[in-house]
């Protein structure tokens, strides 16, 4: 078939960028149906390359330029290509799925936030931002899975995407204090004893360690919650919310003595992260 080459070509740099810069999400992925894992893969390879716009465009404004050529691929009509494997994978998995593109618009615009040093101003902002890249991510990866139970979890969507988001920026805290960026709220910091100015500057001392040690805390509330109510998830949503079964393990090892997130990545073993994967994916989260 014509063009059957490409397609197949663009398939594996999709899943390879997916590999590549989010292997649980990946991993999580290829529990799914086989019919359904080109768009899942396509909504991760998205999200990573959204989320690294900083790291690859260091200067804000080009960064928003960049945001805004894929919220003007993603608003366009018709399936013509860009040329651009992921965009172009994105597109067809929008269109195939019936996908709300008003989701990747506040996506796009919740990550503006990343390209600058402004400080996380609250909690609330901060579950706010969760809730618009995270949540809405894991809710997405569901209506491609079951766009007809996918609705009835929402809320639960919106919890574990706080508890992923939350523990994804504590294991990337030392690379946002390296460059000045503070994503731990204005108000956990000052209850704690400290400022977003000199949390980022490595001041703070017990202060710094009292506002991480609430950070914890807010994710482990939303995990709980989450945890609570994801017994009753139909086994084919269930890869959508995968990425969740390592979520509790991360946060044990930066709870541990020694292993402060301010200077040391808690990081997990292959092997131990396809047991948690695979022990959800098979029994889901009910009482072992």
């Amino acid at each position: 078939m014509a063009g059957t080459p490409d397609i197949v070509k663009n398939g594996d740099i999709v899943m390879g960028a997916a590999r590549a810069a989010d292997h649980d999400r990946y991993l999580s992925a290829l529990y799914a149906p086989v019919d359904k894992r080109d768009a899942l893969l396509a909504l991760y390879a998205f999200n990573a390359e959204i989320a690294g716009v900083r790291d690859r465009i260091h200067e804000p404004l080009p960064g928003e330029v960049r945001l805004q050529w894929w919220r003007d691929v993603i608003d366009a009509d018709g399936t013509e290509e860009t040329g651009h494997p992921i965009a172009d994978a994105l597109k067809a998995a929008i269109v195939g799925n019936h996908l709300p593109r008003s989701a990747f618009d506040n996506m796009l615009e919740a990550r503006i936030f990343d390209l600058y040093d402004d400080p996380m101003p609250s909690r609330t902002d901060l579950e706010g931002y969760c809730g618009e890249t995270a949540a809405a991510l894991i809710q997405l990866a569901a209506m491609v899975l079951d766009p007809v139970a996918a609705p009835g979890f929402a809320e639960l969507a919106g919890r574990a995407g706080c508890a992923q988001a939350i523990t994804g920026l504590l294991l990337l805290l030392p690379l946002h204090r390296r460059r000045r960026q503070c994503f731990v709220p204005a108000d956990i910091l000052s209850a704690a004893g400290t400022t977003p100015e000199g949390f980022v500057k490595g001041e703070g001392g017990a202060a710094a360690e009292r506002a991480i040690a609430a950070m914890i805390a807010l994710a482990r509330d939303h995990l709980n919650a989450f945890e609570k109510g994801a017994p009753a998830l139909p086994v084919a949503l269930r890869p959508a919310f995968l990425p969740l079964a390592l979520t509790r393990a991360y946060l044990d090892k930066m709870e541990k003595a020694g292993r402060s997130p301010l200077s040391t990545t808690a990081t997990l073993s292959t092997l131990r992260r396809h047991w948690l994967l695979l022990r959800h994916a098979m029994r889901g989260w009910t009482p072992l």
